[in-house]
């Protein structure tokens, strides 16, 4: 697969940023603190490790540890992460110009995560990367990716409505959370930070790249808020627009 698809401009009216994966790339510490919490909880971390990404984790304790699937738990465990470990996480390529961009010209965005609030602030915080205005994370929904409530819920954080899904883009790297920007009825920008290409093309987003230094801001409209990207080196064939709202 050759990323050599010539650049193009879209345009959207906000956007949805998953975090692991997307932002940051945590998997070094990730790896670390299921390690200890899988001896703890008596479950082998190896089998957490290979369904962990990109699921809330209190949705893989109810399978693996009934007894740690509530949320007191969940935020305690997941808010010393980032503190313990937070020298084995980096930014993914691209992120942090990206989300500089997107602030500076007044485009609106936020962070939709299967993590919970303790743990992106803490992600956050130990990065020096940008909070963002309205967070949906783990808490904040019933049912977690790829079920689309969280990305339902994220634009309607940013203030639209349902019938401008496709003017919403959804950037993601795992294919739960791919099906689930899909599934919203939202654009999709796959990446390939966490997964192969060919498991990121299987839940078929409408454009796949390697990281974020593909996709750039070009302008945000004044009368209407859009942000206007430019996307470079993607996967797969481009479309000229996304329709409209």
């Amino acid at each position: 697969m050759d990323y050599t698809a010539p650049p193009f401009e879209v345009s959207f009216k906000g956007l949805l940023f998953d975090m692991d994966g997307t932002i940051i790339d945590s998997t070094a510490a990730v790896v670390k603190h299921w390690q200890t919490v899988g001896k703890e909880i008596g479950v082998d971390p190896e089998v957490i490790l290979q369904t962990s990404h990109g699921r809330r984790s209190i949705d893989m304790l109810k399978v693996l540890s009934p007894e740690k699937a509530n949320w007191e738990y969940v935020r305690t465990m997941e808010a010393i992460l980032p503190k313990l470990h937070g020298a084995d996480a980096v930014e993914i390529p691209g992120a942090r110009a990206l989300l500089d961009a997107l602030i500076a010209g007044g485009a609106l965005w936020t962070i939709v995560t299967s993590g919970t609030e303790p743990l992106v602030t803490g992600w956050l915080d130990v990065l020096k990367l940008p909070h963002p205005s309205h967070l949906v994370t783990a808490e904040s929904v019933a049912n977690g990716k790829p079920d689309p409530a969280c990305y339902d819920l994220g634009r309607e954080k940013l203030g639209l409505d349902a019938s401008c899904g496709s003017e919403v883009l959804v950037l993601e790297d795992s294919p739960a959370g791919i099906r689930a920007g899909r599934a919203a009825g939202c654009k999709v920008l796959g990446l390939v930070t966490s997964h192969t290409a060919d498991q990121v093309a299987a839940a078929e987003p409408d454009w796949i790249v390697r990281d974020l230094r593909s996709v750039s801001l070009v302008r945000v409209d004044e009368g209407t808020g859009a942000a206007t990207l430019r996307i470079s080196g993607a996967l797969v064939p481009v479309a000229s627009s996304n329709g409209n709202c």
